[in-house]
């Protein structure tokens, strides 16, 4: 232990000597560029230097527990003002990881010493197998980072590993929806000369609307796994303005999937936001929005109705998919997923009580059912009790979510088209209330403690036939 500190010692001491004796070049490669715009090389670098065996090294070195969906593994970072060696074709150079504050907050970059000598010999060849060892790492290593912003101040952005498990298999969706969304994914992926030769910009933008609970958090991480995009989470509360809006989104990357959700409470008057309306609106499709490529951007909300149309328009948000409650198809999805069960008795009965109105959200059926795994005749039994005392009326009988957008959605015989290239089912057939209502004297002919209607509803039924 005493010999290799000696020598630790001495070759410290032998790099400060021959340093004295060569010019150096330096070069910095700062993390944002003047338009506060994230610098590629800063990220391939920090990839790069962070995978070196002379970290081992160092006197002091940050240790990191990487938790991801591909594997757990401890690894190394650089320190703030640490410097780290490097040899590439026999010349030495080194890396220093600098932090220096101001008034915007704290600035990193990284600064590049090598000797004038080597300068034009390695140089190039040096950064171009920087570039090339980072990609290797970042193939072998891909999994999809969460950005979250911060307050103002130390740097706006912080991520960690996005492990939420949704896909597109598990997501429970009407079947045709689902397999509409894939394809308009894969031909956005596929779409960068089109887009560039119709003189668009490389991006989509996607609204998701229904009641809480129906799926929208884990259809966006479907939706992040299927791209391998990184998910950039805007925080509206921590936003100061306008111009802190715009730098946030200047400082998302390419490949990238960002989310503001319940844009509906941004849009609501007693909502207090310092960002304005134009603002957010120039966020959606404003001329920054256009400095950045393949990008999706994913805005979700609970009710659509009494947000402005402005904010509605193609352009601003190009597909609407709804989510609607709970019906006994999206039911049986969960049934199969959560218990592993096809088919029950106790289907039949289950179908009759959501035919009759009851609904409940995914979030609260998956929850009953994950309680009550282990015996799934106690789960199907806990749901319609459920179903029977807390079932809101609202969502049977409604159509599956129906994807438009557009150039991307059609009407069909019963669509009645709201605004420019936006379409959607309306409406509940009479017959459908007529079989609500069957279904109801059915239910208390069979049963002392079914759903009990008021005469209120009563009337209204009648009203409706």
């Amino acid at each position: 232990m005493f010999k290799t500190s000696i020598l630790h010692i001495f070759l410290k001491w032998w790099r400060c000597f021959e340093d004295r004796f060569y010019v150096y070049q330096s070069y910095k490669i700062p993390q944002y560029n003047e338009q506060y715009q994230e610098n590629q090389l800063y990220r391939k670098i920090s990839v790069y230097l962070n995978s070196l065996a002379s970290l081992d090294d160092s006197d002091l070195t940050n240790l990191n527990l990487l938790s991801g969906s591909k594997s757990t593994e401890i690894f190394l970072q650089l320190d703030a003002n640490q410097t780290v060696y490097d040899t590439f074709f026999s010349s030495r150079v080194s890396w220093t990881n600098e932090s220096e504050k101001n008034g915007d907050g704290s600035r990193r970059s990284y600064v590049l010493r090598i000797r004038k000598k080597d300068k034009r010999r390695v140089l190039r060849q040096y950064l171009q197998h920087v570039l090339t060892v980072a990609d290797e790492i970042e193939q072998k290593k891909k999994e999809i980072r969460l950005y979250m912003n911060l307050e103002q101040g130390d740097g706006r952005w912080r991520s960690i590993a996005f492990t939420h498990p949704a896909t597109f298999d598990t997501v429970v969706m009407d079947a045709d929806l689902k397999n509409r969304v894939r394809s308009d994914l894969e031909h956005f992926l596929k779409s960068k000369q089109y887009y560039h030769r119709v003189g668009r910009v490389w991006k989509r933008s996607y609204l998701l609307y229904g009641p809480p609970g129906t799926g929208k958090t884990s259809f966006v991480a479907a939706m992040a796994r299927f791209l391998c995009y990184d998910v950039y989470d805007i925080d509206m509360s921590k936003v100061v303005d306008d111009s802190d809006l715009k730098t946030l989104l200047l400082q998302t990357t390419s490949k990238s999937l960002i989310v503001i959700e319940d844009l509906e409470r941004f849009f609501a008057e007693h909502y207090s936001t310092a960002v304005s309306l134009s603002g957010m609106l120039n966020f959606m499709d404003g001329i920054l929005s256009c400095c950045g490529e393949e990008r999706v951007m994913v805005f979700t909300m609970n009710c659509k109705d009494q947000v402005d149309q402005a904010a509605m328009r193609p352009g601003r948000i190009d597909v609407h998919i709804e989510f609607p409650a709970c019906n006994f198809s999206a039911f049986k999805s969960l049934a199969s997923s959560y218990l592993g069960v096809k088919d029950h008795k106790l289907f039949p009965q289950l179908e009759e009580i959501f035919q009759t109105g009851a609904s409940l959200s995914h979030a609260q059926i998956g929850e009953i059912m994950i309680s009550n795994r282990n015996s799934p005749s106690r789960a199907l039994k806990s749901v319609i009790t459920a179903l029977q005392t807390n079932g809101d009326g609202r969502g049977s009988n409604k159509s599956a979510p129906v994807l438009s957008g557009s150039g991307s959605g059609r009407s069909t015989e019963d669509d009645t088209s709201e605004t420019a290239g936006f379409f959607c089912r309306e409406g509940v057939h009479t017959v459908r209330e007529f079989r609500k209502l069957y279904g109801l004297l059915r239910m208390g002919s069979r049963r002392k403690d079914s759903v009990d209607l008021s005469s209120a509803d009563k009337e209204g039924h009648r009203h409706d036939l």
